[in-house]
């Protein structure tokens, strides 16, 4: 699983998912594209299962790139605890991704073989995706 090796706080405020991506929003390094189209997290198990994913389905042939890194830690209190006694302890890690944030890229690979790898990936994150192609 992914997660950052060292953190400057150990817990984190929840934050807000309003507004538009501001960054990775073009290509930068692959010919086909993952791009979020509604906000939410992506936990490092979703990312992972998704790497496997089209890792196996590529079979060794191109090359993968992640534009997101799951960077927040959420926590989570025991179940039937009661209310109060501090935030709870660290659970796991997830990515924030916006409106208009390309996912992942793909290169090296026909154009079907983008959009079944991409589907497969899709399956995997709780939110909408659209699959794009780098325009030259």
């Amino acid at each position: 699983m992914l997660e950052p090796k060292k953190t400057k706080h150990r817990k984190m405020m929840k934050g807000r998912l309003c507004g538009r991506s501001k960054g990775a929003t073009k290509f930068h390094f692959g010919q086909y594209g993952l791009l979020a189209t509604e906000p939410g997290w992506l936990t490092s198990r979703q990312i992972e299962a998704a790497r496997i994913a089209i890792t196996r389905h590529m079979q060794r042939r191109g090359k993968l790139w992640f534009r997101v890194f799951p960077d927040k830690p959420i926590t989570k209190k025991p179940a039937e605890t009661r209310m109060g006694k501090g935030k709870g302890p660290l659970d796991h890690w997830v990515a924030v991704v916006k409106p208009g944030r390309i996912i992942l890229e793909i290169e090296g690979v026909t154009e079907q073989v983008a959009r079944e790898c991409l589907a497969l990936a899709s399956h995997k994150f709780p939110i909408k995706t659209r699959f794009m192609i780098r325009e030259i």
